[in-house]
């Protein structure tokens, strides 16, 4: 459907983001030298409004620390992050098939996930400083991961 389609990433515009919730439990007799390492868990959902151009993508963060039973209790951080997009050649890109359901180009669909999970990995890595959670990096993925188990 869009094989003569080329995505112009110059037309995506990240209007704002908003944090919709964010919470860090970072216990005070914790201590970070125990960590042995992290486990995060990431959602991903978009929805699209194709009269305004507008692309909104929720991206939900989970990480806790693992200390091996060292520690009495863990860290945990938990956010949610909405990015709102506008795409100026959207109707080129999303086409309504069916009553609710839409044929997203690949790589819109690639580059909002992109764009959203790397500017939410900025966005945690401020805001676990001074927490049990300041070493903990969100990995680097690939986006197609997240689109798969949006």
């Amino acid at each position: 459907m869009f094989e003569q389609v080329q995505l112009q990433p110059e037309k995506i515009h990240l209007r704002e983001f908003r944090i919709l919730r964010g919470q860090v439990t970072s216990p005070a007799d914790l201590k970070v030298k125990q960590i042995k390492g992290y486990r995060s868990d990431v959602g991903f959902e978009m929805a699209f409004n194709l009269e305004t151009h507008l692309i909104k993508a929720d991206i939900q963060i989970k990480a806790h620390t693992e200390s091996g039973g060292k520690n009495k209790e863990e860290a945990d951080g938990f956010f949610h992050i909405a990015f709102f997009f506008e795409v100026d050649n959207m109707a080129e890109l999303a086409v309504e098939t069916t009553p609710k359901h839409l044929e997203i180009h690949p790589g819109l669909a690639n580059a909002i996930a992109s764009i959203s999970y790397s500017t939410a990995r900025g966005i945690i890595l401020t805001r676990f400083q001074g927490t049990a959670l300041r070493e903990f990096i969100l990995p680097v993925v690939d986006p197609n991961s997240l689109l798969k188990n949006g």
